[in-house]
């Protein structure tokens, strides 16, 4: 047997665009063989898929799942909102929840690398969906949520089918109190997160680099006001539109949607103290479908476009 050298499957993932260990594979198959190699990929329809991966994948779904006191999210991507309407699509995302569930996968690469129930890996799985469908999809990112004692409820916005939507949110409340208390606060919470988009629990935990930006174009609108100032002055003058950013980013110091006013961690110790047990809301997942990632016109988009005559 040839020796697969790193070069040659360097040459290979260059030549077809296929990932590194299906390269590797397809030299191991043809003993060294470049050509061959080529020629094998193309068989198997992965120098296709990974063609395709060049098209900017924003749409898609997001999945949540729920088994006790444990729950995940995962945002699975297409190209096209069509896909997300596709029963083949649908329950790829609906079985890849429930194996992230099963395997407590926190991380995308290693959910990619979980066995799929009817054989191969989700990767595999992927890429066979990629070859039919006809347009690129990814597994971008899971999360995963959990409490010892509790519950963790499930929303999902703009829901496609049960448990799949544009936007999914877990909510974890730990407590000794029954789940007929927690639930329903759970689910008024999560439907709060959903449409407030908190940035994180509490202020302390928000992201310093986005404080420091606030800061700069608090320190930007405020110039006339801070100039000839002390720094100690001027310091006040910049925190006041800070510290408001943070109580308004945090989840636990906005403003319940529920009645406008009420900070959420108010809520939380109200219905606390008319169960009569403690109740921690001791983490969240919001995940919105594509958030992040730069929309472009898909190549895709473009094919069907020209093909329309437009």
């Amino acid at each position: 047997m040839a020796e697969i050298t790193a070069a040659a499957v360097k040459e290979l993932r260059d030549r077809s665009g296929a990932g590194m260990m299906d390269c590797k594979k397809a030299l191991t198959e043809a003993n060294g063989d470049i050509e061959a190699a080529t020629d094998w990929l193309r068989a198997k329809g992965l120098a296709a898929a990974q063609k395709k991966s060049s098209r900017t994948a924003a749409e898609g779904l997001v999945g949540v799942a729920v088994a006790g006191t444990k729950g995940v999210a995962v945002e699975v991507n297409s190209e096209t909102d069509f896909v997300a309407k596709n029963d083949q699509f649908q329950d790829f995302v609906r079985t890849v929840s429930a194996i992230a569930l099963d395997t407590g996968a926190t991380d995308a690469e290693t959910l990619a690398n979980s066995a799929y129930p009817s054989g191969g890996t989700v990767a595999e799985k992927l890429v066979a969906n990629i070859a039919t469908i006809g347009e690129n999809q990814n597994v971008r990112r899971v999360a995963q949520v959990e409490v010892s004692q509790g519950v963790v409820v499930s929303y999902v916005h703009n829901a496609a089918a049960p448990g799949l939507g544009k936007i999914g949110v877990l909510v974890a409340l730990e407590s000794e109190a029954p789940a007929d208390v927690l639930e329903p606060l759970g689910k008024q919470l999560a439907m709060h997160i959903a449409a407030a988009f908190p940035l994180a629990l509490s202020a302390d935990d928000i992201d310093p680099a986005i404080i420091e930006r606030e800061a700069a174009i608090a320190r930007e609108k405020n110039a006339d006001k801070i100039a000839g100032k002390s720094e100690e002055i001027a310091a006040k003058i910049i925190n006041g539109p800070v510290e408001k950013f943070r109580k308004d980013s945090a989840l636990l110091t906005q403003a319940f949607v529920m009645d406008g006013k009420t900070p959420v961690q108010d809520v939380v110790a109200s219905a606390a103290k008319d169960a009569g047990k403690p109740i921690t809301l001791k983490s969240y997942v919001r995940f919105q479908l594509g958030e992040g990632i730069e929309k472009e016109v898909s190549d895709f988009a473009a094919e069907v476009a020209a093909a329309a005559g437009v």
